[in-house]
């Protein structure tokens, strides 16, 4: 963690699924931070049933690509724990920068249940992006929107509502 002008606390955060998508990051910090490719040893990226956003497990041997975002803001932090919701936990881990090697201290969110049955497989970002970003940065705007209101949903209630399957079209509502 370093130090903004101000004595404000700055992060960086290792994101690996819907977090890599500046439109998504925008949506929700109203400004797309400076990011680095880089890689996390020790871990697995799944995809989760019935869901449009993966998360990681350790799993000892695995790697996981993604971005970290530099200089989030404490205010920026509670934010995206709140996006994040009662589903992960943030932890503190290392990780190695694509471009110079270099090992950096990074905090990423981790799937709390670990015996979670609605895990599987592999999730993949390019993927998404051709099928499920559209409707991802619609929900994240609408949890936006919802989190005002007196009766505010979680992130988890409102993309269980938002992403509700047509059962003759397979789409989202709102697609």
């Amino acid at each position: 963690m370093s130090m903004l002008s101000g004595g404000k606390a700055a992060h960086d955060l290792f994101v690996y699924g819907s977090l890599q998508e500046p439109e998504v990051v925008n949506a929700l910090l109203n400004r797309v931070p400076d990011r680095v490719s880089a890689v996390l040893s020790g871990f697995h990226r799944f995809r989760l049933k019935g869901r449009f956003y993966p998360t990681i497990l350790p799993d000892g041997t695995g790697e996981v690509t993604g971005k970290v975002l530099k200089g989030i803001t404490d205010d920026e932090l509670k934010m995206l724990d709140e996006f994040e919701d009662v589903e992960y936990d943030r932890k503190a881990v290392e990780v190695v920068l694509t471009d110079t090697s270099e090992k950096l201290p990074v905090e990423t969110y981790v799937w709390k249940n670990k015996d979670d049955p609605d895990l599987y497989g592999e999730w993949d970002f390019e993927e998404w992006k051709r099928h499920d970003k559209e409707g991802f940065v619609t929900a994240t705007k609408k949890f936006l929107e919802d989190r005002r209101l007196p009766e505010a949903k979680t992130r988890i209630d409102t993309f269980k509502t938002f992403f509700k399957q047509d059962s003759e079209d397979g789409k989202p509502l709102g697609s």
